[in-house]
């Protein structure tokens, strides 16, 4: 049997009704910082105040940067390994979800992943998340919704293995698979996650 590199591994699925879903099963909700400003910024803009627009941009972006922060600090800490879909946000910020897409910044979300992966000592991997909505993470037969009738689907049965899925969890699960695969074809020479030094000083990372 093959050993994983990272056992303590984690897949996340990005997205607009819920900012994220972790294969281990946790949700973080999506937090639309624009959307709840967006009455008080319209008032500004119609009012000509460029000073409180640029101050309502400010604290949006403050806001989403500070909400970043804490949850990539939480997965560094908590995970080996992090692997995270590769949901294309410049494509779907041209599409009428721009708003959503824009107001969840994953491109910014994952450059922060990524430099703090670097600084930990974590693994920190996109992976391709083609199908990771339809496939059974079970059985991977790919049975799940579809289409943009698929869209609204939050739960689903898989017509193979009868194995009931959270929409989202499950594109994680896959999303992790992918990402063990991959880690599995890469230099045998990755980060190993830095230890707090043991009691009376010693360096338990030489």
């Amino acid at each position: 049997m093959q050993l994983l590199l990272f056992p303590d591994s984690v897949g996340a699925d990005l997205g607009l009704k819920d900012f994220a879903a972790i294969s281990d099963g946790a949700v973080i909700e999506a937090q639309n910082y624009y959307r709840r400003m967006e009455d008080k910024l319209a008032i500004a803009q119609r009012a000509g105040k460029k000073d409180r627009v640029k101050a309502i941009h400010a604290r949006i972006c403050a806001r989403r940067r500070d909400f970043h922060h804490q949850l990539n600090t939480r997965l560094v800490n908590s995970y080996g390994a992090i692997f995270v879909g590769n949901v294309n946000a410049q494509a779907l910020s041209q599409t009428g979800m721009a708003k959503s897409v824009l107001d969840a910044g994953w491109s910014a979300f994952r450059t922060m992943l990524l430099y703090k992966g670097a600084r930990t000592g974590v693994w920190v991997e996109e992976v391709d998340e083609a199908y990771s909505t339809q496939t059974c993470s079970v059985c991977e037969s790919r049975t799940g919704p579809r289409g943009q009738e698929g869209r609204g689907v939050r739960e689903w049965t898989c017509g193979e293995c009868n194995t009931t899925h959270h929409r989202d969890v499950n594109a994680a699960c896959n999303i992790l698979a992918a990402g063990r695969r991959r880690q599995q074809q890469e230099s045998p020479s990755l980060p190993r996650k830095r230890q707090p030094k043991a009691e009376g000083g010693e360096d338990v990372n030489k």
